[in-house]
């Protein structure tokens, strides 16, 4: 084990939690873990990790304890009875849950005198270890900065800042953003297909495509934030006559509509909400009031 690092503790042996304890160990660093089902820890104890009998044994093993369990009620049954073991340790919760479960929990971790940050991991469980993905945390930035290389032995770690729901808020909005443009990928997939181009021959196109989307979200973010959308690209209007071509080459070739025709009511509530000139960013009005435009 290097000397140089902290012990950590990992909580929760699921895909995910496997995953960041076998990087843990691989990292070099002295790798305590504990599972409700105790066999699930034998290839990392076969590698090198020390298996706690108890949660109470995982959590005094390190100064560091990474959870990553089922839920937030997992959670609290597994650490609630040696919640007072915490005092003076930092507490990375990456389970997956809501902003106001992190803000509960970070004032459950301050009452036994812990330091905590809530997390979220971007990426699967073979992810993890790579540079490239992203994991979010949020919560004690004194917490953050002192466990930084380790948090970052796991993947990138992006601090959002002192609000602990952040991370949590950012899973949320990233997952949606996954799967709309996922869903889109495959609309586009099955509408290509119907004329017999496979996948692996549209996809290239698509990622290419997105590149140029990239694009245009940078130049959309400063005219949500300032709520202003001036209509000197494509307006409104003209992604509406653009994505009736769309639905019309769909109905011919028997695909699904239900994703383009939300996407063209959404476009139509920002036309009648005035926005018809306005760039596509403007839709973000009828989005935050779904009132608008009905």
């Amino acid at each position: 084990m290097r000397s140089d690092h902290l012990a950590v503790s990992v909580i929760g042996l699921g895909s995910m939690g496997s995953a960041l304890a076998s990087v843990l160990l691989e990292q070099g660093y002295e790798t305590t873990v504990w599972n409700r089902s105790a066999h699930k820890a034998q290839s990392l104890v076969d590698r090198g990790a020390r298996l706690a009998a108890t949660p109470a044994e995982a959590v005094a093993a390190s100064p560091l304890i990474i959870a990553c369990v089922l839920d937030y009620e997992a959670l609290h049954t597994v650490l609630d009875p040696v919640a007072r073991l915490l005092a003076g340790k930092v507490l990375v919760n990456l389970t997956s849950g809501s902003p106001e479960q992190a803000h509960q929990t970070i004032a459950w971790a301050r009452s036994h005198s812990a330091d905590y940050l809530d997390g979220a991991i971007m990426t699967t469980p073979p992810g993890v270890g790579s540079p490239e993905m992203m994991f979010l945390y949020s919560g004690s930035a004194a917490a953050f900065e002192a466990h930084r290389p380790t948090l970052a032995a796991l993947g990138d770690p992006l601090y959002l800042g002192a609000d602990p729901g952040l991370a949590s808020l950012y899973d949320a909005a990233l997952l949606g953003l996954m799967w709309s443009t996922m869903t889109g990928w495959l609309h586009g997939t099955a509408l290509v297909g119907a004329d017999q181009t496979p996948a692996t021959a549209f996809t290239p196109v698509a990622i290419r495509w997105l590149t140029t989307v990239a694009g245009f979200l940078t130049t959309y973010a400063p005219q949500v934030d300032a709520g202003r959308y001036p209509g000197d690209d494509a307006t409104v209007d003209v992604q509406i006559a653009a994505i009736d071509h769309l639905l019309h080459a769909a109905t011919s070739r028997g695909i699904d509509n239900a994703l383009p025709l939300l996407l063209k009511s959404a476009m139509e509530r920002a036309k009648a909400a005035g926005h018809g000139s306005d760039s596509y960013a403007s839709v973000i009005e009828v989005l935050k009031n779904p009132a608008v435009g009905q």
